[in-house]
């Protein structure tokens, strides 16, 4: 598919010669502008006030360098950045990533997505995403912590509760957080809901933790019941084992599915008895360790080098919870093949625009990750309603938001696709029900904005 729409092709062949060394960021805008050709077509006002021109462009990029001393005492440079996409529904939101892979095309296709997904939330959040090439794995807590404090003391010039709110993202947990807020604390002298993610005794949420994973299956769900179908009975292949995949089994398994595959980025974990989410909280979040482990744990578990071939394995429902791009055209059509009906995702863009085709045409299933992986931001900014009134929610409080969240959401991407005629295409739909709310209150604060 290639966008028809002249107004729209002529912004994005603008965007690529302006961003030509960026991929990531050029194939998310891409997918969005394909989705929006109908909207663009019957609300000439899109047009007319350059809304398209103006959202595919972030509102501020900081890059900056992030000095620090590694336990040998030898200095140590990365380069750290924040993408400010879009504010016009609230402050910027998005987490920080801390992987060697991180650049500036990642970033802004992260944070160009986030605009849309904060929308969908429903809550009052805009779009940002930020991080770091700096590698956390091998790193003591003390050369973290220094990188951290650095990292903090150039982004703490750019954020605030009512500014820029960011939270943790791959590399960044309630380790990273920790240092992070301490560190703007002591520049800031307040005590703020400044990042989410945080500890509870320092302001966090209950169920921020289990939040991406459990709304992916929420809004899984709400998908499949819509369809006739349920997770009671069925077996799940669930891709990645950090926080989103461990409780997006726990809360498949809570279900009534059988998830039977998880791994990891060197390889997969086949286990027909079932995956036990709570060996892979132990060897993930108290040992730190490779998935490969497990089969420490399971008789029945086996392990296989490299990570494509988990979507081998057949499976009724399929959760890509790992990275960018890992789920590619010729996956889909083995998943396809072996009998999958249901593909939600629980990373960022982990299908390739091929796969996407793939399973559109085949009528499977597909939650795309702007809509299914909404609920670790859904709860991050539910954290920061509780920091601003100085209260705290149970956990069971927060799950009953989350899950009323989730269901919102897939209303809101199933209807938007109803509406302009592509029934059944939540891709569409999430992509016009998320663009149509920042679309209209860009309008309303005018031009200059």
């Amino acid at each position: 598919m290639a966008i028809k729409n002249s107004y729209l092709k002529e912004v994005f062949e603008g965007l690529k010669k302006r961003n030509a060394d960026e991929p990531e960021f050029l194939q998310a805008v891409e997918e969005v502008l394909e989705s929006l050709e109908p909207v663009v077509e019957a609300r000439p006002e899109i047009q007319a006030n350059g809304i398209i021109e103006r959202i595919v462009e972030p509102e501020r990029v900081v890059m900056f360098r992030v000095s620090w001393v590694d336990d040998n005492g030898k200095v140590q440079v990365n380069r750290g950045y924040r993408v400010q996409f879009n504010s016009a529904i609230g402050p910027y939101k998005g987490g920080l990533r801390l992987h060697p892979s991180v650049n500036l095309s990642i970033l802004k296709f992260l944070g160009f997505e986030q605009i849309f997904k904060n929308s969908l939330t429903t809550l009052p959040i805009g779009g940002g995403k930020g991080g770091s090439d700096f590698d956390p794995k091998g790193k003591s807590d003390n050369e973290v912590m220094r990188f951290c404090q650095s990292f903090m003391t150039e982004l703490a010039k750019h954020i605030g509760p009512d500014t820029d709110v960011p939270a943790g993202d791959i590399g960044v947990g309630g380790r990273e957080i920790g240092y992070l807020f301490g560190q703007y604390k002591r520049l800031q002298n307040e005590y703020t809901g400044v990042l989410t993610g945080k500890s509870i005794t320092c302001g966090g949420s209950l169920a921020r933790t289990e939040a991406t994973g459990y709304g992916l299956c929420y809004f899984t769900n709400e998908m499949l019941k819509d369809a006739g179908k349920s997770f009671e009975g069925k077996t799940a292949v669930i891709s990645g084992s950090g926080n989103v995949a461990t409780y997006a089994t726990q809360k498949a398994t809570e279900l009534g599915a059988k998830v039977v595959a998880i791994s990891d980025s060197n390889g997969y974990i086949y286990d027909e008895a079932g995956i036990d989410y709570k060996i892979m909280k132990e060897i993930k979040e108290v040992k730190r360790d490779r998935i490969k482990t497990y089969v420490n744990y399971s008789k029945t578990a086996k392990y296989t080098e490299g990570c494509k071939g988990i979507w081998t394995i057949p499976c009724d429902i399929a959760l890509p919870c790992a990275t960018q791009n890992e789920l590619d055209e010729e996956s889909a059509k083995i998943l396809v093949k072996n009998g999958v009906f249901a593909v939600a995702e629980g990373a960022n863009m982990p299908s390739t625009p091929g796969a996407i085709a793939v399973f559109l045409k085949e009528g499977v299933l597909f939650g795309p990750a702007k809509a299914a992986n909404a609920g670790g931001v859904a709860t991050s900014a539910l954290e920061m309603s509780q920091n601003s009134i100085r209260m705290a929610w149970t956990f069971e409080e927060v799950d009953e938001k989350l899950h009323d969240i989730m269901r919102s959401i897939y209303k809101q991407a199933s209807e938007a696709a109803k509406r302009y005629g592509m029934e059944g295409n939540l891709v569409a739909g999430a992509n016009i029900a998320g663009f149509e709310k920042v679309a209209n209150a860009m309008i309303w604060q005018g031009i200059s904005y």
